[in-house]
């Protein structure tokens, strides 16, 4: 080479890593000599001062030169994330207008994961070895050992009932060699075959069905609409088997995680092992191990809450979601997504089937089933022929209850009836704690927390007032912090607490369990109470929404909705939806092993459509009431919504981001910009919060219109900060 013939420097490869930060688009990384990143590589790379795991993403790097370039620091040995689950990340993030580093974070929960499970050090017989003498303890030893499988030292001398001395010794003379024993499976594979369920006819047909669609390599949703205790569980487990003697994995998402215990059990009996767990209660070392067998592909079956979307399977084949119409499976803080929405898509992307199920589907199932973009079964009876409980609304303004109580007496007489033939009676009310308001009789001060904009609920079990919003909470005082008067506080309307303490008052003798999601001991405790119910160790039961989920009580014959009218008052469009699901599911409990059982509504508006469709049944004209009066609104699934919370440090900094937002709004014939205004919760954890509401019709591009009023409108400065919601659930 000559001087005056420059040298060409040899740029190094250069990949794009979707980096776990609200990054909108991958950084560019050179590869280490000889290394080797391929899209879906989970690597180790720099960050400004720190490292962080990522993934390497589709298409090329960024032609930078090599003086720029960070190289990657390890590529870790771990199954690359594929390609359809690459597409899914790239999806949500476009459709929720989130940062796809944000989403892909969700893909990347487990780092210790990362690396390989250690082998573990193993001992096993040697064939025709022996001691050089032989005692009892000894020849337990070997008896046990002898099948040629490889045991740890403390397993086999806990099997053999010895001291480690005694394998050691054995080992030393020979008798054992030294192996490595792989990681073990995180749970058993399940059998297909293993113990099928005795359908009745209604229920083989629709599992037939379910098994035709789980059969093949193509994209389908199936709604599963039955009604409580129709056999749903067990006609989707028909599609889980089919899709396992595919060689496929499947996902079974479930809203709650109070659920999940019941479920794995029901799953063992007809599977001969249990799924996969993956939930937040889910210690971390069994997290890590779940989200690598998964990725191997040894774990073969997972039921889990909502960002058990984001497993990195490796041959998913079917999903299916229980009680698709959960609220629980809307996410809300980073990345808004709707978990039943994203795993149709996750069908869509991958070309394999989905099963919604429910026995009060959301609406927007519904209308798909009506307008044949979803398959719909229906199961209208229960099985065995056990009949739907006789439901009545008891009008609380001819029989109201007693002063300073909340129990009619038309329904304490029920639940007198139902404790003296031996069975259980269950109340429910959606409103946790004591009373959901305290105040002073003298002055009218109300306990209201400094942080948000909402009332401190008492919670007189912990002796505390707290926020369900922020978590701010503080002792109950004796006196009124305002005027200093003793004794002359007042807890205002019910909530569980409250009605517990009226059930003991008029029934002293029963024994009553109360339920709650922030009860003291939480998910452990919380699933020993319901194995308490399931076996008859409780005669009265009052719970908040947690008891209306899946529950199977067998004694159940009575269940009392204590405030039917709750949930109808909170200027939200889909409260009559939401309150009628919740009450058929909760007055679903009784009667599910064939005794004849009652549910009953306390309520001011027994006429309200709502309470006539409970009472008399008829779920088909409420759909087509609610359907219609949807369609008439341009409301979802009709219409397109997106919310937009703009929250500060300040009032003022709110409002004039919000207003700013609105002005740069776009011009457009399909959509409108309401707002914006105080949000109803205008201020949560000391952060006021404004709220536009972006309407448009079906063919309507939401997402392109909001971004650009995003871009178009004032930066994020000082402490504003903006969430995009789109199809939003909660308007609060």
């Amino acid at each position: 080479m000559t001087e005056d013939s420059p040298a060409k420097s040899i740029l190094p490869r250069v990949v794009p890593v979707m980096v776990p930060m609200p990054a909108d688009r991958p950084y560019s990384y050179a590869v280490p000599d000889g290394a080797k990143a391929v899209p879906g590589s989970i690597v180790r790379v720099p960050l400004g001062p720190r490292e962080v795991a990522g993934i390497v993403w589709d298409g090329a790097g960024e032609a930078l030169s090599a003086k720029r370039l960070r190289p990657i620091s390890e590529i870790f040995d771990c199954p690359p994330v594929a390609e359809e689950m690459r597409r899914f990340v790239d999806w949500i993030a476009a459709y929720t207008l989130s940062p796809p580093g944000l989403v892909a974070r969700m893909l990347l929960r487990a780092p210790a994961a990362f690396d390989p499970e250690p082998w573990t050090e193993g001992l096993r017989l040697v064939e025709g070895a022996g001691p050089d003498r032989m005692t009892a303890a000894r020849n337990r030893v070997l008896e046990m050992a002898g099948d040629g499988q490889a045991w740890t030292r403390a397993g086999l001398a806990h099997a053999a009932g010895v001291s480690s001395s005694v394998i050691e010794g054995l080992r030393e003379q020979g008798v054992f060699e030294t192996v490595s024993i792989p990681p073990q499976p995180v749970v058993a594979a399940p059998d297909a075959g293993f113990a099928k369920a005795e359908l009745t006819p209604d229920q083989e047909a629709a599992a037939l069905r379910l098994r035709e669609r789980a059969g093949t390599d193509a994209f389908s949703v199936t709604l599963l609409d039955g009604v409580t205790g129709s056999g749903k569980t067990e006609v989707y487990f028909e599609a889980i088997a089919a899709a396992l003697e595919r060689g496929k994995q499947v996902l079974i998402l479930i809203p709650e995680i109070a659920l999940t215990q019941a479920f794995l059990e029901r799953f063992h009996d007809r599977f001969g092992a249990k799924p996969g767990e993956w939930h937040s209660d889910l210690a971390p070392k069994k997290r890590e191990r779940v989200w690598r067998q998964v990725a191997e592909g040894q774990v073969r079956v997972v039921a889990g809450a909502r960002s058990a979307l984001f497993l990195p399977f490796k041959e998913l084949g079917l999903i299916v979601i229980d009680e698709e119409h959960d609220p629980a499976y809307k996410q809300e803080d980073r990345v808004f997504y709707n978990a039943r929405d994203m795993g149709v898509v996750r069908g869509h992307i991958g070309d394999f089937p989905v099963v919604l199920a429910s026995a009060t589907p959301s609406l927007e199932s519904r209308v798909n089933a009506n307008q044949g973009r979803y398959e719909r079964i229906v199961l209208s009876s229960r099985f065995a022929e056990a009949a739907l409980p006789d439901l009545a609304t008891i009008d609380m303004r001819k029989a109201p209850p007693e002063r300073g109580g909340f129990l009619s007496p038309v329904l304490i007489d029920a639940m007198r009836k139902t404790l003296a033939r031996g069975e259980q009676s269950l109340l429910f009310l959606n409103r946790r704690g004591y009373a959901p308001l305290t105040l002073c009789r003298v002055c009218g001060h109300r306990f209201q927390c400094p942080e948000c904009s909402s009332w401190l609920v008492e919670h007189r079990f912990r002796g505390q007032l707290v926020c369900h919003h922020c978590g701010h909470n503080e002792p109950r005082p004796e006196a009124c912090p305002e005027c200093g008067t003793l004794d002359h506080l007042v807890a205002c309307g019910p909530g569980v607490e409250r009605i517990a303490e009226e059930v003991d008052r008029h029934f002293p003798e029963a024994r009553t369990i109360m339920l709650s999601s922030d009860m003291m001991g939480g998910v452990k405790r919380l699933r020993l109470e319901l194995e308490a119910i399931a076996k008859g160790e409780a005669d009265i039961i009052v719970g908040t929404q947690l008891v209306a989920k899946g529950h199977n009580f067998p004694a159940m014959t009575l269940v009392g909705v204590v405030d039917a009218d709750l949930g109808l008052a909170n200027g939200d469009p889909r409260a009559a939806e939401r309150t009628f699901q919740l009450l058929a599911q909760v007055t679903g409990r009784a009667g599910r092993t064939g005794r004849k059982s009652v549910g009953l509504l306390q309520t001011y508006q027994p006429e309200h459509p709502v309470m006539r469709a409970i009472v008399t049944g008829d779920a088909e004209a409420f759909y087509e009431r609610e359907i219609a009066e949807r369609e008439r609104a341009g409301l979802p699934p009709f219409g397109r919504l997106a919310g937009i919370i703009v929250s500060a440090a300040t009032r003022q900094e709110a409002e004039s981001h919000a207003r700013g937002l609105r002005q740069a709004a776009p011009r457009a014939t399909e959509i409108d910009v309401l707002g914006p205004a105080e949000a109803p919760l205008a201020l949560i954890a000391g952060r006021h919060r404004f709220r536009l509401l972006v309407q448009g019709t079906r063919r309507a591009d939401l997402q392109g219109f909001v971004r650009a009023m995003l871009e178009r409108g004032p930066k994020q400065r000082g402490s504003v900060r903006v969430q995009v919601d789109i199809d939003p659930q909660s308007f609060l």
